[in-house]
């Protein structure tokens, strides 16, 4: 696959980046989440698993669920929400208490979720990247709603197997949210009520992932096929931090940690590079900017 050299005119400014994990050839790492602790949670779609990695580099599998995993984010210090479809193929969203299956919810309406963000402490949403739309699930009545269906959050061409509406982050008085088959990343202005308002495109022709925010509103982004980290600042100009030297072969999902960025990958599974198919890693950048702080939980 010829994927157009979007990238190709930026401007490259490279961060000092470390390997903290290595996973075997053909790990498809989706997702993670950070606590404060600096323990990890991350999702290995293709076995359904969540792995910790605490903050020495041990390994440890944290929960075992049926199907694939793929999107995941902490509700509290040992509670997690995550989503994936079972062994049947169908859309499931789940809570995971100290590594036990919690509630699960089978969601026979979605398609293909993924992407999870906490809108506040009793609200996530969570994308779902072929219906093109997104969900809320409360966390106090375990409740599932379509929170919002639009043509931008939806694939161009039903055929395509990239995935439409992926990465979701609220910064603000507003959601984010990448298309990742439209290259589209869009803003969805909130009221206060906290409903969605139209969607608007804030940045075209940009690969985006997965993505998180500064303190100061810049996006960082896992490009994914593009086997790059890209930073893109307020004023939306398009900054290459890290590419495949850096160990971040087709990056999925990133997150803040203090000053250092996490970036997990899948070695490019996906579209593999020319050497093959890489190990999978947890890759640590310094970007030496604090990452935007999460809402509170509780």
């Amino acid at each position: 696959m010829q994927l157009p050299a979007i990238y190709a005119d930026m401007s490259v400014a490279l961060l000092p980046a470390q390997s903290v994990s290595t996973f075997p050839v053909n790990t498809f790492l989706e997702n993670l989440a950070i606590l404060p602790s600096g323990d990890i949670y991350l999702t290995n779609h293709e076995v359904g698993e969540v792995v910790q990695l605490d903050p020495d580099g041990n390994l440890t599998t944290y929960a075992q669920l049926s199907g694939k995993v793929t999107g995941i984010a902490w509700i509290e210090s040992n509670q997690f929400l995550v989503n994936g479809w079972n062994a049947e193929g169908i859309p499931f969203v789940a809570v995971l208490s100290d590594g036990e299956v919690q509630f699960l919810q089978i969601l026979p309406e979605a398609q293909f979720l993924t992407g999870i963000t906490p809108l506040s402490s009793r609200y996530y949403l969570m994308a779902d990247a072929y219906r093109g739309a997104i969900w809320s699930f409360d966390v106090t009545t375990k409740t599932v709603e379509l929170w919002l269906e639009h043509s931008l959050l939806a694939r161009s061409d039903e055929n395509s197997m990239f995935p439409a509406v992926n990465g979701l982050k609220r910064f603000g008085n507003s959601l984010y949210a990448s298309n990742t088959q439209r290259m589209l990343l869009l803003q969805i202005p909130l009221d206060e009520s906290l409903n969605s308002q139209e969607p608007e495109i804030f940045i075209e022709g940009t690969n985006i992932d997965d993505f998180a925010f500064d303190v100061h509103g810049n996006f960082y982004e896992a490009t994914h096929v593009y086997n790059s980290v890209i930073r893109i600042d307020r004023d939306r100009r398009t900054t290459i931090i890290a590419q495949d030297e850096e160990g971040v072969t087709g990056c999925t999902a990133v997150a803040f940690h203090g000053t250092d960025l996490y970036v997990v990958n899948n070695g490019g599974m996906f579209l593999p590079p020319a050497t093959g198919v890489e190990p999978a890693q947890v890759v640590r950048l310094a970007v030496g900017v604090s990452g935007a702080p999460l809402l509170s939980r509780g």
